[in-house]
């Protein structure tokens, strides 16, 4: 059985992989126009990034490196963040499914803040 912590760990790694799926396939899905598809290149990098730096921050080879690479995908998850809310404004692609991304991207962007500052001691 799982503790807690390894749990947690398990369930946000599996969340941020659904979030990825899902934001594949809202770009997937953009208009095929040339804003969509600087955009949506953008977007594709800095929200895999989300879930790529994640993963490479388990492997860490020290606590300031496992540190580093939540800031990476924290830095990722607020790039993200920008892509969407202009592409939702611009009324490009599903408007509900980019607000179900953008609210989802807010809780994982808290979380990875909320286990930097604990990870800083500044929680």
């Amino acid at each position: 059985m799982q503790n807690d912590k390894a749990k947690f760990k398990n369930d946000f790694k599996k969340r941020l992989y659904q979030f990825v799926l899902s934001l594949i396939k809202y770009i997937d899905k953009l208009p095929k126009d040339s804003v969509c598809g600087v955009m949506g290149k953008q977007l594709l990098r800095s929200g895999t990034s989300v879930l790529a730096n994640y993963v490479e921050a388990q492997a860490a080879s020290s606590k300031k490196d496992f540190i580093n690479f939540f800031h990476h995908a924290l830095k990722s998850a607020n790039e993200s963040k920008v892509w969407l809310t202009l592409l939702r404004d611009l009324h490009k692609g599903n408007p509900k499914e980019a607000e179900s991304l953008l609210n989802e991207l807010i809780e994982i962007s808290n979380i990875i803040t909320s286990s930097v500052l604990t990870l800083k001691g500044r929680k």
